[in-house]
């Protein structure tokens, strides 16, 4: 029987509006009352999900999120951390040269802000969608203390796409490299995904591989789809997403989420 359900948050528990609708508020609370895992998986930081976790009521001493693609995982009040594997200053210095190279844009996150050498205008909505602020700054004049959690190439999907196609082969096998949307294409600690994220609050738990739902949308789902005895994907999700995933559900607008837990945990 299944005991927990791990949620990509954008283009998944989210809808166009940026909204969590009744009926998923509703099948989430019905969850949680018969003693149900909730676990939110995202590549935003905590800050960027903090009103999301207060909706939801995910905030008891066992609740957990995976936050930045899997690199913080912590619990939802931000107090206690079970994974905690950042980047360094040294990776956005090697990845910002090989954005000059691509003729692409480039931030970085750090526990707080988003850090880029251009401001452009996805660096905006980063900004945007998870309240921080945006410093603009040469990437050789950020301080040695500065913490990178991960360092994003951002811009128009078609730029990215040929980015994507002429990324050397030494930057797939140094990094995880995801596309969390189409101008978003993230680059992670080797060790760092969804799915390590998730099986290590699973592992807190007490609960087994077999016991875990993931759903999602996007490229940065998929080791967490992989992972679960259960992976869904989205109607609204990435091809190669639905190929991998155990079952399709209905769109992020259609209350996709709420048919999967009525569906398979209720």
């Amino acid at each position: 029987m299944y005991q927990l359900i791990a949620l990509d948050m954008d283009g998944t528990l989210l809808n166009e509006d940026k909204n969590i609708s009744k009926m998923t508020l509703d099948a989430i609370e019905a969850l949680k009352a018969i003693g149900k895992k909730v676990v939110l998986a995202t590549g935003r930081p905590l800050h960027g999900i903090k009103r999301y976790i207060d909706e939801l009521d995910l905030l008891d001493e066992h609740d957990y999120v995976v936050t930045y693609n899997g690199a913080l995982v912590q619990s939802t009040k931000g107090d206690h951390v079970l994974l905690d594997v950042p980047l360094d200053l040294d990776a956005f210095k090697e990845l910002f040269a090989l954005s000059q190279e691509l003729g692409v844009h480039i931030h970085a996150l750090t526990e707080n802000s988003v850090i880029t050498p251009k401001n452009n205008a996805y660096t905006e909505i980063e900004s945007q969608i998870n309240q921080i602020p945006i410093i603009e700054m040469p990437v050789g004049e950020v301080s040695e203390n500065t913490l990178i959690v991960k360092v994003m190439f951002v811009d128009k999907p078609e730029i990215l796409e040929d980015a994507i196609s002429r990324l050397p082969q030494w930057v797939k096998d140094k990094y995880t490299v995801v596309r969390s949307a189409p101008f978003f294409l993230e680059f992670l600690d080797p060790r760092v995904n969804k799915g390590a994220g998730v099986h290590a609050i699973a592992t807190k738990l007490g609960l087994k591989q077999s016991q875990v739902i993931c759903v999602g949308d996007q490229g940065n789902d998929l080791a967490m789809i992989e992972y679960a005895q259960l992976g869904v994907a989205m109607k609204n999700a990435t091809d190669d997403l639905k190929a991998a995933a155990d079952y399709v559900t209905l769109s992020n607008e259609e209350d996709g989420v709420a048919h999967v837990i009525r569906k398979f945990m209720l």
